[in-house]
C-alpha cells in the first residue's frame, strides 16, 4: 500500500504539523511504501519571498531527518524537483470543471480572511490532486480542512479513468480525529496563518514564552474542569507519559489541576521530547549540501514512477503521437 502526504516549507513547523502529519508518516516507514514530499509549489500561493521559499525547504527537510525520517526506507522529495508533476497538472486542469474547484471551501476561506485572490489558489486541489495521483497513492493522510481535496482529486481520478480509461488509483483520505485539530496558544487550530503556533525547535526562552502563554480559562485550582476543551491538556496528552496524563486528567475531573504548575511541566517535558532531534537537526543545518544531496536522490526515486504513470497518461490523451 502507498501512502502518500506532503507539507508546505512556508514557515518553521509546529507541533500540530508534528503531530498531525510528520509522527504518523514517520510511523509508517517500515510498514508501507512511503512517499514524504515538500510542497514548494503549493508554498507559493503564499510566499513571494525567494529567499524565504528556498531557505524554508531547506529548514523543514532537516527537521524531517532530524525526527527521524530515513530516506533509504522510503521516497523523501521536494515537489518542484519532478517535472512531471506540473505536466500532470495542466492535463488534469483541461479536464476539471470549473464548478469543482468553484465549490471548495478552502479557497473561500482564505479569501475571506484577507488572502489576495490568484489563479494558484484557485487551481491549488488540482496540483494537489496531481501531486497524488502521479504516485498512485492508495492513502493520503490529512487535516479535516484538506478533506474537501481530497474528495475533488477522487472526482479527477473517477473523470479521466472514465474518459480514457484505468489510468489513476482512486486514493483515500486517512484522516486521524486524534490529531485532526491541536489548538494553538490562542485555542484556534495552530496554524502559521494564525501566528499562535509552538515551533518544534525553539529555544528554551522562547518555548517558556510560548507554552506560558497557552489561553486558558479562570476556574479555581480546586474546582473540576472538562480536560476535553482545555487547550493546554490537549497539547498535554500528546507528550506526557501516559501514566501522567491520566494522573493529571484525574485532577482536572477531580480538582487540583493547575494550569500554571501544568505549563511548566509541560516546558520540561517539551524540552526533553526533542532534545536529541534538536541536536541533530542543528547538526545537519551546519551541512545543506548534504541536505540538498539526500533531497536529490529522493527526487530521482520519486521520478522512476512518476515517469511511468505521465507518460501512461499523455498517450492516451494524445501527446505520444
Amino acid at each position: 500500500m502507498k501512502i502518500l502526504s506532503g507539507i508546505q516549507p512556508s514557515g518553521s513547523l509546529h507541533l500540530g504539523n508534528y503531530l498531525a502529519m510528520m509522527r504518523p508518516m514517520i510511523s509508517y516507514m517500515d510498514r508501507s511504501e512511503l512517499y514524504v514530499f515538500i510542497v514548494n509549489y503549493h508554498a507559493m500561493t503564499s510566499v513571494t519571498d525567494g529567499n524565504r521559499l528556498a531557505h524554508g525547504t531547506l529548514d523543514v527537510a532537516s527537521d524531517f531527518l532530524a525526527l527521524g525520517l530515513d530516506p533509504e526506507k522510503c521516497f523523501f522529495w521536494v515537489q518542484s524537483d519532478v517535472p512531471e508533476v506540473t505536466e500532470l497538472t495542466w492535463i488534469l486542469t483541461c479536464i476539471t470543471p470549473m464548478g469543482l474547484l468553484e465549490r471548495c471551501h478552502s479557497y473561500k476561506d482564505k479569501i475571506a480572511k484577507g488572502i489576495s485572490p490568484n489563479h494558484g489558489l484557485f487551481s491549488y486541489p488540482v496540483l494537489m490532486a496531481a501531486d497524488i495521483l502521479l504516485y498512485q497513492a492508495n492513502v493520503v493522510p490529512v487535516g479535516k480542512d484538506q478533506k474537501q481535496h481530497i474528495e475533488v482529486t477522487r472526482d479527477i481520478a473517477i473523470k479521466f479513468n472514465n474518459m480514457y480509461g484505468e489510468t489513476f488509483v482512486v486514493p483515500e483520505g486517512e484522516i486521524n480525529d486524534e490529531v485532526a485539530t491541536i489548538p494553538g496558544i490562542d485555542g484556534q487550530k495552530m496554524s502559521k496563518s494564525y501566528d499562535n503556533t509552538i515551533e518544534i525547535f525553539l529555544d528554551e526562552k522562547t518555548l517558556k514564552k510560548k507554552v506560558m502563554s497557552i489561553k486558558t480559562d479562570s476556574t479555581p485550582v480546586e474546582q473540576p474542569k472538562n480536560p476535553e476543551t482545555c487547550n493546554l491538556f490537549q497539547i498535554y496528552r500528546h507528550f506526557a507519559p501516559e501514566d501522567r496524563v491520566r494522573e493529571v486528567k484525574k485532577l482536572y475531573l477531580e480538582g487540583g489541576a493547575g494550569y500554571g504548575t501544568l505549563k511548566k511541566e509541560l516546558v520540561g517535558i517539551l524540552w526533553d521530547y526533542f532534545k536529541e532531534p534538536r541536536e541533530e537537526k542543528t547538526r545537519l543545518m551546519k551541512d545543506p549540501g548534504h541536505i540538498r544531496s539526500v533531497l536529490k536522490k529522493g527526487a530521482e526515486k520519486a521520478r522512476t514512477v512518476g515517469l511511468v504513470t505521465v507518460n501512461d497518461v499523455k498517450s492516451k490523451v494524445g501527446l505520444i503521437y
